[in-house]
């Protein structure tokens, strides 16, 4: 498990210095978007992986690997916004924006590393296909929970289905990483 922790790590750097260099080019207008608008975004971005996969090729000059990093980043502005609720006003301090941004990284990497030894890694024998449809069931799940105005009968919320769409996309990276396709 410690190898995938630094893998996990590794992921985190990289989406970390996307969403760094995102914010110095936007700031934070992200901020207007409700959860819902973000969960449509992360829809999109799932579906044109899946579009990729099925097709086997893409139009655009750019894989999947971006869209999986742009999954894991509407996450965490997904959860940031359900802590701090959206807002007319957009302006939101660098530093305090990084700092919930890890905040929500590294609570998603403490679920991932009880989840991973409970389910003992099994994600590891996974199609990277497999993932991109679990991102879009867990997506299907969360747009109806949010139809239903955040009520749940026995179902988790929100907050754990982008946590959890947030830990397969990672698994889906290392796994790229690794060279699988």
């Amino acid at each position: 498990m410690s190898n995938t922790s630094k893998e996990y790590d590794s992921i985190v750097k990289i989406c970390t210095d996307i969403f760094t260099k995102k914010m110095k080019d936007y700031g934070s207008a992200w901020r207007i978007l409700r959860t819902n608008s973000l969960t449509d975004q992360i829809f999109i971005k799932a579906k044109r992986i899946r579009s990729i996969e099925e097709k086997g090729m893409s139009k655009i000059d750019e894989g999947v690997r971006p869209e999986y990093i742009a999954i894991i980043n509407y996450c965490i502005m997904a959860l940031v916004q359900l802590e701090l609720g959206s807002d007319e006003n957009t302006e939101l301090p660098e530093d305090e924006c990084l700092n919930l941004y890890s905040k929500h990284f590294l609570a998603s990497k403490k679920l991932m590393e009880d989840k991973n030894h409970d389910y003992d890694e099994a994600w590891r024998d996974m199609r990277l296909s497999s993932l991109t449809d679990l991102i879009l069931m867990k997506l299907l799940r969360t747009k109806q929970i949010e139809d239903n105005s955040g009520k749940t009968l026995i179902s988790e919320g929100v907050d754990a289905n982008y946590a959890d769409i947030l830990n397969y996309a990672v698994f889906a990276l290392i796994k790229i990483e690794e060279g699988v396709k």
